[in-house]
Formats: structure tokens, sequence, C-alpha cells
């Protein structure tokens, strides 16, 4: 067969079927990113149907993936609200990182894989999955719940603090010398913290520059923009989701709004294909040696995060049933995980990461909307409280929410 039709079966395939196993999952309402890993492994080596020519522009469309599920997240956010929530919300951050973190550290030391993969298994760990807890929210109906910002707290710092952490990981999985890879990450965050400090005070000038009526020009100067930042970043070694991240912070606005709608399609297609890439590289067979050390560090987790959240909410003033609320919908992990993972494994640091990776992601990305929906009842029950009716309130819509917090709830 000629290998431009080869091309053409393949591709269109995998895309059919990942349309299909997208309205599978959304019939059943969880996140179709576990059968999108799954996907993946299926059509990888090992797998039932192994890729042939498609497999390179499978590896692009991942990568320009990583770099719109970024954009599209730093879209989310203004630079006012990157400053606010760092001033307001840093302590959160901290214990957030620190119950979060260190488990996937001390994961990967126990199983004798060395302090850069420590580091690496510690982001896995760490970072929530904002599109999976996002739609669960919205699912639940607890947009307007008083628990609710403070969860979008706690993710929007760990979605900022990838500006700082992606470069220690490209910078340590580099496998530099010390002052050369000390220079990198210098160079790295400096540049980190270049493009932020233009975002903060000039973004609004770069959305007036970026901004246009007509959505045709708009899609192709923000596409353009974005991938042209986040080759120089990764030029400099500062990762290019990081510099895709920055450049949407710095866009506001009209322009903001605009660039969502027109690229969240664009986000979808290829953010499924990176995750189908993910799987790609993963051997099924390497699977099952891993599955009991997944398995251990998603239930720790899943704890810490419970914590994590219930401790803010708390802070925050939050009643009991919004703090067992708030921890359990930060449970799941799911995209920045495997993207983080995804640098391990294109780096060879360590072949059952991944493996290990794609296990736990699986295992909390099904659990996670689970958690979300049952810690609160159940944590009642074992607490013996008696299980209140709450009071509707209405989210940002004005849409009553039957899942409302408390009446004695404050902010």
């Amino acid at each position: 067969m000629h290998s431009s039709a080869r091309f053409l079966i393949e591709f269109g395939a995998i895309i059919l079927a990942l349309g299909l196993l997208g309205r599978f999952a959304a019939r059943f309402q969880f996140s179709p990113i576990p059968l999108y890993l799954l996907a993946g492994l299926a059509f990888g080596e090992g797998g039932l149907l192994p890729l042939g020519t498609s497999e390179e522009f499978v590896a692009i469309g991942a990568e320009i993936g990583v770099i719109l599920l970024l954009l599209m997240l730093g879209l989310e956010y203004t630079a006012s609200d990157l400053v606010s929530n760092l001033k307001t919300q840093y302590s959160a951050g901290l214990v957030d990182a620190a119950l979060n973190a260190l488990p996937g550290a001390a994961m990967a030391l126990l199983l004798g894989w060395g302090p850069v993969a420590a580091v690496v298994l510690a982001g896995v760990t760490w970072i929530s999955s904002s599109g999976v807890i996002a739609k669960v929210l919205g699912d639940l109906g607890r947009l307007g719940n008083r628990e609710t910002p403070v969860i979008l707290s706690i993710l929007v710092l760990e979605d900022l603090s990838m500006a700082v952490y992606l470069p220690i990981v490209t910078a340590l999985l580099a496998g530099t010398g010390l002052a050369s890879g000390s220079l990198t990450l210098v160079v790295a965050l400096g540049a980190a913290a270049l493009v932020l400090l233009v975002a903060v005070r000039y973004g609004r000038h770069i959305s007036r520059f970026v901004s246009s009526d007509d959505p045709e020009k708009l899609l192709l100067v923000v596409l353009g923009l974005t991938l042209l930042v986040a080759g120089l970043a990764q030029q400099l070694q500062v990762s290019a989701a990081v510099g895709a991240f920055l450049v949407g912070i710095a866009l506001s606005g009209e322009a903001a709004e605009g660039a969502h709608s027109l690229l969240s399609p664009l986000r979808d297609l290829f953010a499924a294909v990176f995750f189908v890439f993910f799987g790609l590289h993963t051997d099924p067979a390497s699977i099952p040696p891993v599955l009991l050390p997944a398995l251990a560090l998603a239930v720790v987790t899943a704890g810490t995060k419970i914590a994590t959240g219930y401790w803010a909410a708390r802070r925050a003033g939050i009643s009991a049933k919004g703090r067992w609320r708030a921890g359990g919908t930060l449970v799941a992990r799911g995209e920045f995980s495997i993207v983080i993972a995804g640098l391990a494994v294109t780096a060879g640091i360590e072949p059952s990461l991944g493996p290990l990776a794609t296990a736990y992601v699986l295992i909390l990305v099904i659990v996670g909307p689970l958690s979300a929906r049952y810690t609160e009842p159940l944590a009642t029950r074992l607490t013996g409280r008696r299980r209140g009716k709450g009071t509707p309130v209405a989210d940002a819509e004005g849409t009553a929410n039957s899942t409302a917090p408390e009446p004695h709830e404050v902010a």
C-alpha cells in the first residue's frame, strides 16, 4: 500500500477511535483520559495494532497538544490573578506541595531510581488535574459552593508552580554537569521571570496587538505567537509548555475570550493525540510489575490530597462538609502528571517510570470523580455527624445548585 494512503488510514482510524471513546466517556460522565491512554497502549509496541507510518506525525501532534494544554490553562488566568493568588494562598500551596510531592519522591527512592527520577515522580503525584476537576465541579453543580474558590486557588498555585518546576526538571533531565546545569537553570528561570514580567506589565498591549474581529486572523496570530514563544523557550531550556503557559497569561480580555473559544476544539484534538502518544511509548507488559507500587502511591496521595483540601478549606472558614468536599475534589490526577512523566520518558532516565505514571494516572483519573462525589457523605457517616439538607444557592450563571454548602458555612 502507498505510504500516504497507509498514513491516512492509520491516522484516520486513531482519530475516529478517540472520538468514539470520548462519546462513550461523556455518556457515562467520566473523563476520557484513561480511555485515551488505553488506546495508546493498544496501538503501541507490544499492543494489539502497532502503528507504522503515522507514529512520527502523532509525535508532533502530541507536542502541539502539550503546548495547547498549557496555553489554554494560561488563558484562564490574568496576570493580576496570578499575583493575587501568590499573595493570599501561598501557604495552601506550600502545604499542597509538601504533602503530595514527598510521597512520589519517596517512592522513587525506595524503588532505587535515583534523585532525578524522584524529582520527576514528585511532580507527577503533586499536580492535580485542572481539566478533570473543572468538569467534575460543573457536573456536580458545585461551581457556586463556598469551598470552590479554595479548590481553584490550589489549582492555580499548582499550575503557576510549573513555571518554576518544569525548567528545573528540564535541566536535571538534560544530564549536564553541576556548573553547566546550574547555568542552564539560571537561564531558564531568568527567561521565565522575564516573560512573566512582560505579561504582568504589558499584557494589555500584547492583547491589543493580538486582538482581531476576524476569527481567522485571531486564530492564526495567537497560534503562531504561541508556537514561536514555545520554540524559543525550549531553545533556552525553559520548556515549550511553560512558554505557552506564559503566553496564555499575557493575553486577557476579548483576545483571551476569543482565543479560548477558537482553540478549544484544537486543544481537545491534540491533547487526545498526546495521551495516545504517551501510551504508545508504554509497553502494556511493563505495567503489571509496577501496578502494586502505583496502587500504593495512589492510595497514599489520594489521602494527602484530601488532607490538603480539608486544611485549606478549614483555614478559609468553610464548615466540615465543605472541607471534605474540597479534599475529595482535588484527588484526580491527569494531563499534567502525564506531561511531566512524558519528559522523563523522552529522556530515557528510568524505563519503569512511564508505566508507573500511566498506571497511577489511570487509577486516580477514575477514582477522582468518585472521591469528589462520595468523600463528604462517607466522612460524615464515619464521623457520626448527621447529614443535613443544604440550601440551594445560585452558581455563576444563576442556576440553583442541589449540592450547595450548608447555611452556616462562611467564605
